[in-house]
Formats: C-alpha cells, structure tokens, sequence
C-alpha cells in the first residue's frame, strides 16, 4: 500500500469525510476505503480523454529552465545523478 498526501478545501474534507464514514462505518480504514473508490470512478471518467499538450513546447521548455546557469552536457550529468540518487535511496539493502 501506498499513501497519498494532498490538500483540499475545509468543506470538500468535511462532506468526504461525513459521506465516507456514513458509507463504511466509523471503524479505521473508511477514509481509506472511500478515498480509493473516489480515485478509481474518477480514472475510470478520464481513462477515455485524451490529454493534450497546447501552445509551444520548446517555450514552455525555455520558461522552465531559464534560471538554469548550465550547458546541456551539464544538466544531462546532473539529472543522471538525481536520478540515480531516488533510484537507489528507494531500494531496500
């Protein structure tokens, strides 16, 4: 099992957490149970939508990395050794 963390309005969580514990009890995992039956019926409404990317790709690619004081081969170098520091700090001995 995986956890999530996100953030919603004050009232969102209240009505969630009222129409959760109504559904599955007050017992420990309602909350649990209810979340991942509202992940699931929401993919299920999107898995048809195709997501598409719209306006210039390689501006929206500048504005990212405008602050980045790096050649190319640099940031290449860099990003492998992020890379291979969550790779391997996610890997049990």
């Amino acid at each position: 099992m995986r956890g999530l963390r996100l953030q919603v309005k004050e009232e969102l969580e209240r009505r969630f957490r009222e129409a959760a514990m109504k559904k599955f009890g007050y017992g420990k995992g309602s909350l649990s149970r209810a979340a991942e039956e509202a992940l699931q019926k929401w993919l299920l409404s999107v898995s048809g939508e195709e997501i598409v990317f719209e306006g210039d790709p390689v501006e929206a690619l500048d504005g990212l990395i405008a602050g980045v004081d790096l050649d190319s081969v640099e940031l290449q170098h860099l990003v492998t050794k992020k890379w291979a520091r969550e790779v391997l700090g996610n890997v049990s001995p």
